[in-house]
């Protein structure tokens, strides 16, 4: 029989609901290969095997008493630190938030928990989720199970690492400019940033966070299948009204042509050949599946989209967080708001206000493309995933870095979601590509990530190098 830590999300879940196994057997085959291989990578930074079998047994009570449990039965999961969950700290990675332990769930755990998930623990993240590394002097660095010498992404590099070494069958996450799409990209899995609003968030210890990061930040589910993507997508647009952003749409939209735009390098981006080789690839799965892919030479405004971007989620309350980030002491954080300043600086009204109008213009400009193009196919990053720390060599490597990732910065500006889906490996370097939507049209970027995927070869559990 196929260890249960093996299986995908969904195969595990039809295996508890039939009663196949229990979901004890699946948080024990859990704990053991979190125990066997997280020493490695150090992705899960807090586990409670105790309350994680406990978790288990009221999953397996509530099925013996034909109760349903929801489309997660018995399913691990893990949650990223920077979100609450009772009883435990949310760090986001800081000493400073060593001891704020959270009195009730943020809507993301208690989703995972109604869909019948069991939490298996809390992930890492670098230093208030800032940089595209994972690294904090709270819980240390986390390692790309793939090849140690490349980021596991971030901010939720715990997350994408946890899950590729087969730690969790689904990883929780959040993006505010990439944080999910990166990481997943880095790791060689996929990972969906939804729309915002489709996935309710809210922290007490914290309370409501500056308006910019309220109209860019989303959480979202890390996988190794898309299939596994599109439940975990199902249990986390759960309501909560905690979450005035949260919008009711529904899963599933009306019928699109399938017809896709291939923009290669948009708006002038610099692209590897390895990332253009991506591309041409994941466009050739397409029209196998019955895809009409046309190349385009550009896009609505993803550059300055992203510029703006990075002013709205730093630039509300910039001098606060760098007053934090001196408190803390974290080279990685201050060097990331650092190389920022000039971009997030001085953000008074008259410049929000301006700022909110370009995100209108520019929503609008992406909705009218999507009218003609349901689909567009973009690159991750300009780059293959970099080397460890690369942003803080030197002030020209923090700007390489930065521009890399401007197709994935641009689009949490207009509130689009965004999906990763890992393609290939080159050596021991993931590849991937980026799929674009309009908004609450996840389910056409699952349909296409589904068609690229089901054309290579599908990320499997790896045992860390």
């Amino acid at each position: 029989m196929t260890e249960l830590w093996r299986l995908s999300a969904c195969e595990l879940a039809a295996a508890v609901h039939a009663r196949r196994v229990s979901a004890r057997d699946a948080a024990y085959a859990a704990l053991e290969r979190l125990d066997a291989v997280n020493p490695r990578i150090n992705a899960v930074i807090e586990h409670r095997p105790d309350e994680v079998l406990r978790q288990a047994d009221e999953v397996d009570r509530r099925l013996a008493s034909g109760i349903d449990v929801g489309p997660l039965a018995g399913v691990p999961v893990t949650v990223k630190v920077n979100i609450d969950q009772a009883c435990y700290a949310t760090t986001n990675g800081v000493r400073l938030q060593k001891e704020l332990i959270a009195q009730s769930n943020s809507p993301v755990v208690d989703a995972f928990i109604k869909a019948g998930a069991v939490i298996l623990g809390r992930t890492n993240t670098p230093a208030f989720s800032y940089r595209w590394f994972t690294d904090n002097q709270l819980h240390g660095r986390t390692f790309n199970p793939r090849n140690r010498d490349i980021t596991p992404g971030g901010s939720s590099g715990g997350a994408a690492a946890a899950v590729t070494a087969g730690i969790g069958h689904i990883a929780h996450g959040t993006d505010i400019a990439g944080s999910i799409r990166y990481p997943a990209y880095a790791c060689g899995v996929h990972g969906l940033r939804p729309t915002l609003g489709r996935v309710a968030a809210y922290n007490a210890t914290t309370g409501d966070r500056p308006p910019g990061p309220q109209l860019t930040a989303v959480s979202g589910p890390i996988a190794r299948t898309i299939a596994d993507l599109r439940i975990a997508l199902a249990a986390l647009s759960a309501p909560d009204l905690r979450d005035p952003w949260w919008v009711p749409a529904p899963l599933r939209g009306p019928a699109a042509p399938k017809r896709a735009a291939l923009c290669v390098a948009p708006n002038g981006m610099n692209v590897s050949r390895e990332v253009s080789v991506a591309l041409q690839d994941a466009a050739v799965r397409l029209r196998d599946a019955g895809w009409q892919v046309e190349e385009v030479a550009d896009t609505p405004p993803l550059r300055e989209a992203a510029s703006l971007q990075v002013k709205l989620w730093m630039g509300d309350g910039y001098e606060k967080m760098l007053a934090a980030a001196i408190e803390e002491g974290d080279p990685g954080a201050l060097t990331a708001l650092r190389g920022q300043a000039s971009v997030a600086g001085g953000l008074d009204l008259a410049s929000l206000s301006a700022i909110l109008l370009r995100r209108a213009t520019f929503l609008r400009q992406w909705e009218l493309f999507f009218a003609s193009y349901p689909l567009l196919l973009l690159p991750v990053s300009g780059e293959p995933p970099f080397e460890q720390d690369l942003d803080r060599r030197d002030s020209a490597s923090y700007q390489r870095v930065w521009s890399a990732q401007m197709a994935q910065v641009g689009l949490p500006f207009m509130g689009l979601p965004g999906l990763t889906v890992s393609t290939a490996l080159n050596g021991t370097v993931p590849m991937g590509v980026q799929l674009a939507a309009g908004r609450y049209r996840e389910d056409l970027l699952l349909d296409a990530g589904e068609a690229i995927a089901a054309r290579g070869t599908p990320p499997a559990p790896i045992d860390p190098v």
